[in-house]
């Protein structure tokens, strides 16, 4: 059994899961736990240092599910304390600025953080992640629109939410969703549920679809050399 597997439960019975958040710095990660546990948006920035964690209980149908909540830190410098964390992890909320394309091209580089720190014993298959397009308010500076973050989600079979963590927009319908399909996963032994999906494109159609939409020119969008002529 895969170590980030938890056991299957009977129905009815409680629940303990860890999940983690993931992202670069300043995309709103904690403000996101705060909205939802604490029903208050922390106008402030205050980085976090290392690891916060924090214990919320919740119920999922007939099931009280209690939550270990590790915030962890996205600056490089926390390497070494994030690397401690992501093993037997059940959910993930991944987190981008929408008004910030360096932290969307980032998620690329968090995933492989994770999947080189679970080692070779580590499934990610295993484990939900929701990814949160963050700061959805902030129209006027919006560089990443919804249908890229989404394309990019549901290429890898991870659940996508639009978050603003000021006003408290799709914070708790993401955290319902995502709690609930941690309940399935260890209902279902440990399978990661079938993501609803609108597009329906393999990974090769979407890395395509994301080159085309990145092109410089029209030959970066063929990807070939300018001046080809076959």
């Amino acid at each position: 059994m895969e170590a980030n597997m938890p056991k299957r439960k009977e129905p009815g019975k409680s629940l303990r899961i860890k999940v983690i958040s993931m992202g670069n710095a300043e995309v709103g990660k904690s403000c996101i736990i705060k909205r939802y546990c604490e029903k208050r948006f922390v106008s402030k920035y205050l980085a976090t240092i290392g690891i916060d964690y924090g214990v919320t209980k919740v119920q999922v149908r007939d099931r009280e599910i209690k939550v270990n909540i590790f915030d962890m830190a996205g600056h490089p410098f926390f390497y070494e304390v994030r690397n401690e964390f992501y093993k037997d992890t059940q959910g993930v909320i991944l987190v981008y600025d929408v008004g910030q394309k360096d932290s969307f091209d980032a998620l690329d580089a968090w995933l492989a953080e994770m999947k080189q720190d679970l080692g070779p014993h580590g499934n990610m298959e295993n484990i939900v992640f929701a990814v949160c397009a963050n700061k959805i308010d902030c129209t006027k500076h919006r560089c990443v629109d919804e249908s890229e973050g989404r394309l990019w989600a549901e290429s890898k079979g991870f659940l996508y939410f639009e978050t603003s963590a000021q006003t408290g927009e799709g914070i708790n319908e993401m955290f319902q969703t995502f709690y609930v399909s941690i309940v399935d996963l260890c209902e279902n032994g440990g399978k990661r549920p079938i993501t609803n999906s609108n597009a329906s494109f393999t990974k090769e159609q979407a890395d395509t679809i994301r080159r085309i939409r990145n092109s410089k020119d029209s030959w970066d969008m063929l990807g070939v050399k300018p001046g080809a002529s076959r």
